[in-house]
This record gives structure tokens, sequence and C-alpha cells, in this order.
């Protein structure tokens, strides 16, 4: 049976960069009312002049919104999109009073975070979910997405199966590819044993994917191979071999987002990336030389 159209729905936007204001624009220009959650003058910016989304894929828009620089109502969802490195400062910008029963939907890397937040907000409000895609923050409020894919996983946890399979229609609606998964490490594991060598690697060659494979074709297996044997210590099993034919597949000027960071001066994920790689290695008693070699030579190089 078809569904029919969905209600209006609110949606708070923590972070409304590469990622958060893709979402934002996409949701907004489908009728969500939707809630800018920024600093205050990235709020002030994006109350006047809206959201800007350029996408190939999915077509240019410009939307009003809301930005504040706090929640002060509750939401039907609250999308975290900042970085891994800015989550705990950025989420007194949610006040759990404040949420109410709204969903907390974090699309970051890494896989600590989903512990982190239940511990800050209701368990079964925080349901874990990841997005593959490669979009850029050009001005503030203004989104350049170039992937030719924007890929996310929503996974069912303790949250309301129902709430949840809401979540993944209404991503679906405004034109993602979302899978639900049934389990919740699976779903974090599938991104983060794909994404730990395309970061790590371009990161620490310096170079977009294409240049860093063909400089580094060694590093770039064994790096998967780590990953998918990490992933086996926490209970998931991957094929490490399609994910090295997915890497090589890569259009070859991808560059990393920690790339991307790492050339503009800004922090970098290496411990939400890297650094849960090596934690759950540990618990599995793996060794993983090559991950650990990379993640001590950016560690040094970025201080």
């Amino acid at each position: 049976m078809a569904r029919g159209p969905l209600a209006p729905w609110r949606v708070a936007v923590l972070g409304p960069g590469a990622v958060g204001g893709l979402l934002g624009a996409l949701l907004a220009r489908r009728g969500a009312e939707v809630i800018c959650l920024a600093p205050p003058a990235t709020a002030a910016h994006i109350a006047r002049h809206g959201l800007e989304l350029r996408s190939p894929m999915l077509g240019d828009a410009r939307v009003a919104v809301r930005a504040a620089g706090r929640l002060e109502e509750p939401v039907d969802a609250c999308l975290v999109t900042v970085k891994a490195t800015q989550l705990e400062r950025a989420v007194g910008a949610v006040p759990a009073e404040a949420l109410g029963g709204g969903l907390v939907v974090p699309f970051l890397n890494g896989v600590d975070h989903i512990g982190w937040l239940r511990g800050r907000y209701p368990a079964d409000q925080v349901v874990a979910a990841t997005i593959a895609v490669e979009s850029t923050r050009v001005a503030p409020g203004v989104i350049q997405h170039d992937s030719p894919f924007v890929i996310v996983q929503v996974a069912h946890g303790p949250a309301d199966p129902a709430r949840v399979e809401e979540l993944a229609a209404r991503l679906t609606e405004v034109g993602l590819d979302v899978t639900v998964r049934d389990r919740e490490a699976l779903a974090l594991w599938t991104k983060l044993a794909l994404l730990a060598p395309i970061a790590l690697l371009t990161t620490w060659a310096a170079a977009p994917i294409g240049e860093a494979r063909r400089r580094h074709p060694d590093e770039l297996v064994a790096l998967v191979r780590e990953a998918a044997e990490a992933a086996r210590a926490e209970g998931v099993e991957l094929d490490a071999e399609a994910t090295i034919r997915t890497l090589e597949g890569l259009p070859p000027g991808m560059r990393s987002s920690m790339l991307k960071d790492a050339e503009a001066g800004q922090p970098i994920e290496l411990d939400a990336i890297g650094g849960a790689v090596l934690r759950a290695a540990t618990r599995g008693g793996i060794d993983v030389p090559v991950t650990a070699k990379l993640v001590a030579d950016l560690q040094a190089r970025t201080g």
C-alpha cells in the first residue's frame, strides 16, 4: 500500500554546515519547519538569508528557515551534524528539557558518540545514523553538494521502531538513499570501515583519493583489512575485498572531510575515526599496525 503524504514535521539542525545545511535545505524544501542551531553570527545570517543548496544531483534550492543559538521548544527530531571535535560543546544548545520527546539523530563519524549522547538524553530518543556524502559549506548557509550520492543508514535500537521507520521515510522523501538497519553496530561499522581508510590515507598522503591510492596501494589495502578486523572484534562481519573494490572505484579527485579540515588548519576527527578503530582493535586483542602508524603520524603532524 502506498504511503500518503507525511504530516508537517519540526526539525532542529545542530550545526548547519556541509551535512546539516544539506539536510536542512532538503527538508525545508519539502515543507518541514527547520530550525538551524548555530553560533550567533551564523544563526543571524541564516535567519536573514535562509539556506542555499547547490546540487547537480538533487537540484538547487534556496529556502527560508528559522535560526537560533539555542533550542527553546520541542521538536520532532534534532539532527546532530557538528564535527565530532565540536560535539561536547555544541550540545549545550540542545537542553534535554527543551527537546521534549524529539529524536536525537547524530550524523557523526565514528561509533563512540552514541553512548555519550545516551548519557545526556533519554536512551530511547537517540537513533544511530550515518551519512555518506561529499558536500562543502562554501559560505554561511551555502552548501555545495558534489557527490552523485547521499547514502543514509538509520538503525533500530531502543527507540520506538515506528519512529525510526518514519525518520527513514522522511529522509527518503527528500531524495536520499536510505537503508534501515536492524543493528546499530552494523550501521556504524559499515560506515567507519569505509571512511577510516579514506580519511586516514588521504590526510596522511595530503592528497585526494586517486593520488593517495596510486602512491600507497599497500597501505590502503592494509587499512581496509585492519578496519574489517576491528569491526569483527565488535561482532560485525564486513567484506574487506568489497570495500577495497569500492575504494578503487571512487572518483580520483574525491577529498575526505578530514583532509579538507587539515588543509584548512582546522581540528581533524582523528580520534573519532582512527581512534575508534584502534580502541576496538585493543578490546579485541588485534594488531592493526598500519592504522596505528598513520594515526601516530597524523597526531604528531597536527599536534
